[in-house]
C-alpha cells in the first residue's frame, strides 16, 4: 500500500519546529509493510490543505495528516476536512468524556473552547486520543483512506501505534514485513562494507540490506517481505548470526538500542562502577551515561577538565608533562583516567583529551586528534584517534569511542 504523509503547520515551514513526526511515521509504516511515497509540509491554510489532499489521493492509497487539531482559531484542519468531505459536525460524547477526564486529572475546568474538541465531522470514524483532547479522524472516499491526527508527537505516536496502524493492517490485509537493525560502531561505513562484502553479496534476493550511517555508528537494517512472518524472522536471524561471526567486536546491539544503554546494562550485570574525566567532550560522556534511567547504580561522577589548570589541580597532571607533551597526549589522558578512578573510587574510568576544532590544530596534531584512556585495577590503556574536522561530530565520535572502549573491556 502506498502512503502519503502530510504535516500541517506554519511553524514547520518557517523552521520554528523541526518536523520529527514525518520520519517517525515513515519508519513505523515501513515496518508494517506500507510504502511511503511522498512527504509534505504545508501551511495552516484551507486552500493548501484542499490542494494537497487532491494531489495526494492521486499518488497514494492512504493519506495521513498530522497537525492543526488544537482548540484555538489557528488550528483549522478539522473544519477544512469537514468541508472537503462535505460533512456536518456532530457532538461525540466519548470524546467529551475523554476531555473531561484529562482536565479533571489536571484540576482544570472544561471551558467551551475545550468542549468544542468533541464536535467532529459526521462522516469520520473518531479515533481515541489517550494523551490529549483532540480525537483522530478516519475518512474513506473512493477507496482511499484519509486519517487526521494531532501534531503533538506523543499524542500522534500513541494514536498511530494503538489505532491507525492496526486498522490499516486489518483493512488492507497487508503482507508480513520483518526488519532487524544491527547496531555497529568502531568501523566507518566504507570499511564495514568491505568487511561484510561477501556476506552481503550472498544474501537471498528477497532480503534487503540498508546502510544507515551517523557519526560514530552505522546501522545495518535487514528487511524482508512475504507471506510467512515466522519463516522470514528465522531467516533474518540466521543471517544476523553469520554477520556477527564476521564483525563480533563491532556489533553492540540490535534494533536502535543505544551504546550508552548497552554499557549501562553491562555495568549493572557485572556490578561495576565508572567515572569520567573529560576535556574536549565537555562532559558529553557523562551526559550519555546519565541519560539512562537507573544510571546512579554504576555512574559516580565526572571531572570536566577543560582548562589545563583543572587538569593539574584536580587530576594530578604534571605541568612539565603538559609543557612537553601537550594536553592532547597519551601521558595526560592516562594520568587523568588513573586519578579520577582513584578519587571517585570506581572500578573503571575513561578520560578524553583532544582537539575538537575548528581551531587549535597543528601539523603534528591536526583537528580531530583525540586521546582516550581507560583505567581499571589492572592498569591504564590509551589509544589515539583521528576523527575529522567537524567539531560536533568529533565530540560525538569521541564520546562513543570511549563508551565502546569500556564496552569491549566489560565483555572480556
Amino acid at each position: 500500500m502506498k502512503v502519503e504523509i502530510i504535516n500541517i503547520g506554519d511553524e514547520l515551514l518557517i523552521g520554528q519546529v523541526v518536523n520529527t513526526n514525518a520520519s517517525w511515521m515513515a519508519a513505523e509504516l515501513t515496518k508494517s509493510g506500507m510504502q511511503v511515497v511522498f512527504i509534505s509540509s504545508i501551511a495552516d491554510d484551507e486552500d493548501a490543505i484542499h490542494s494537497e489532499l487532491d494531489a495526494a489521493s492521486k499518488r497514494a492509497d492512504i493519506i495521513l495528516l498530522s497537525g492543526g487539531l488544537g482548540p484555538t482559531k489557528d488550528d483549522i484542519t478539522k473544519k477544512t476536512l469537514a468541508d472537503y468531505f462535505e460533512s456536518d459536525f456532530v457532538f461525540h460524547e466519548p470524546t467529551y468524556e475523554q476531555v473531561k477526564k484529562i482536565f479533571a486529572a489536571r484540576k482544570f475546568k472544561v471551558s467551551e473552547i475545550n468542549r468544542q474538541q468533541a464536535m467532529i465531522p459526521e462522516k469520520c470514524i473518531p479515533l481515541l486520543n489517550v494523551n490529549g483532547t483532540a480525537p483522530g479522524m478516519w475518512f474513506e472516499k473512493e477507496g482511499k483512506i484519509f486519517v487526521s491526527m494531532p501534531g503533538v508527537p506523543f499524542e500522534m505516536k500513541s494514536m498511530m501505534t494503538g489505532e491507525v496502524i492496526p486498522r490499516l493492517v486489518k483493512h488492507f490485509k497487508l503482507r508480513a514485513i520483518v526488519q532487524k537493525t544491527v547496531m555497529t560502531t568502531g568501523l566507518p561505513e566504507s570499511f564495514l562494507a568491505e568487511k561484510i562484502k561477501d556476506w552481503e553479496e550472498n544474501l537471498p534476493a528477497h532480503l534487503h540490506l540498508a546502510y544507515l550511517p551517523q557519526p560514530g555508528i552505522v546501522r545495518l537494517r535487514l528487511s524482508a517481505k512475504g507471506e510467512d512472518q515466522k519463516a522470514l524472522t528465522n531467516e533474518i536471524e540466521h543471517q544476523v548470526k553469520k554477520l556477527h561471526a564476521l564483525i563480533p567486536d563491532s556489533i553492540f546491539g540490535y534494533d536502535e538500542v543505544s551504546l550508552e544503554q548497552v554499557v549501562g546494562e553491562l555495568l549493572v550485570k557485572s556490578g561495576k562502577s565508572v567515572s569520567t574525566a573529560e576535556s574536549c567532550t565537555g562532559g558529553y560522556v557523562a551526559h550519555l551515561l546519565t541519560s539512562i534511567p537507573g544510571s546512579s547504580r554504576y555512574f559516580k561522577g565526572s571531572v570536566v577538565s577543560y582548562a589545563n589548570e583543572v587538569k593539574t589541580q584536580w587530576l594530578s597532571v604534571d605541568e612539565e608533562t603538559l609543557n612537553e607533551k601537550g594536553a592532547v597526549s597519551r601521558e595526560v589522558v592516562e594520568t587523568m583516567a588513573a586519578t579520577v578512578r582513584e578519587k571517585m573510587h570506581t572500578d573503571y574510568s575513561v578520560a578524553i583529551s583532544g582537539i575538537a576544532g575548528p581551531d587549535g590544530g597543528t601539523p603534528e596534531k591536526p583537528v580531530g586528534t583525540v586521546w582516550i584512556a581507560l583505567a581499571d585495577e589492572s592498569g591504564v590503556y590509551a589509544r589515539r584517534y583521528h576523527f575529522g574536522e567537524h567539531r560536533g561530530r568529533n565530540i560525538r565520535r569521541s564520546a562513543l569511542a570511549a563508551l565502546d572502549m569500556l564496552r569491549l573491556k566489560l565483555l572480556k
